[in-house]
């Protein structure tokens, strides 16, 4: 099977994005050569400005719109693999249609893109989500045989009275599910192979990071810096209380980058998953304490990521880690008062 390796020429599509320039960043470490996507040129000049390190291994191409027939047709051109991280991360849309049309139409159309101008790639990696993976069960314990079947049939159901997180689960599920489909009906006429990569809550904070103000933080540093600020009035016990899990986008860019090697990844979904946490490491007085003790009452999902952790090599840091790490570098960019 296919093994993607240095020097060779890797795109990246969203390059500026938060597990995106993570994962461009992993890539220049390791020895590739990088194409960003990104929507303007402010960004791509600045990712050229963060990475100018590295020298001509890093470039970029404009993708205005994903969401276009044909919107990747050059930027693929040449390269070996691509990393497909581009897809919209919103939990507010007004419309299911705002959200679904683009992570689908960017997700396969990147691939039908792949198929008729880009013979070199041999592995495309997909940057999915648990949001994938998720639906309720009686044993809430999930691994990559596990389908989100609940969001779309809700947004069939509900249409724009689809609560925000359920129409961006939707968005995920049926952009994977799409392209998985166009890799089996096309797979006699393709080069290449595909990976998903299915992280759970991603964490840990880029220290050159495009986020200068706390408005321009994603959605999930955003909820991780919402439920750690002093709030007034607090927030109560059930709201911070949210059960969830955790990875730190460290260990979510490893796990893009090792699959372009990995022979046993071709063809395969991996998991990528490992509170009273914070005021166990010293005095965090700009940091609420909340409710000691009672996140371990609340029942959650259990995402097994024994396969990833196995077939791709790579010991995930612990939750304890990735929600201090994330702290300290949101404090240090003064998000904290």
């Amino acid at each position: 099977m296919p093994n993607v390796s240095p020097p060779a020429k890797v795109l990246v599509t969203g390059a500026s994005g938060f597990i995106a320039a993570w994962v461009c960043q992993t890539l220049l470490d390791k020895g590739y050569s990088v194409v960003g996507t990104v929507r303007s040129e402010p960004k791509g000049d600045y990712l050229k400005d963060l990475f100018k390190d590295f020298g001509d291994k890093f470039s970029y191409v404009i993708v205005k719109d994903i969401d276009k027939a044909g919107a990747f047709d050059q930027a693929v051109v040449g390269v070996d693999a691509v990393q497909h991280t581009a897809s919209p991360v919103t939990f507010f849309a007004e419309d299911p249609k705002d959200i679904i049309d683009p992570a689908i139409h960017g997700t396969v159309g990147i691939l039908e893109s792949i198929k008729k101008y880009a013979p070199t790639v041999k592995r495309v990696v997909l940057t999915s989500s648990i949001a994938s993976v998720y639906h309720v069960k009686e044993n809430p314990t999930y691994d990559e045989t596990d389908w989100n079947v609940d969001s779309p049939k809700a947004v069939e159901e509900l249409g724009r009275d689809t609560p925000g997180q359920v129409m961006y689960a939707a968005s995920k599920v049926l952009a994977e599910r799409g392209a998985w489909d166009f890799v089996e009906k096309n797979k006699g006429s393709i080069n290449f192979d595909l990976v998903s990569i299915n992280p759970s809550f991603v964490g840990r904070a880029l220290a050159s990071s495009v986020h200068t103000t706390v408005k321009e933080l994603n959605e999930t540093l955003g909820f991780f810096h919402e439920h750690t600020s002093i709030q007034n009035p607090p927030k109560t016990k059930e709201e911070l209380t949210i059960p969830s899990s955790s990875v730190d986008v460290r260990d979510v860019a490893l796990a893009h980058v090792v699959a372009l090697t990995n022979s046993e990844a071709a063809g395969e979904r991996f998991i990528v998953s490992t509170l009273d946490i914070i005021h166990a490491h010293g005095d965090h007085p700009d940091v609420p304490k909340g409710y000691p003790g009672t996140g371990k009452d609340v029942p959650r999902a259990e995402y097994i990521s024994t396969k990833a952790q196995k077939t791709l090599g790579i010991k995930f840091r612990t939750l304890e880690e990735v929600t201090i790490d994330t702290l300290a570098a949101l404090r240090a960019k003064g998000f904290y008062e």
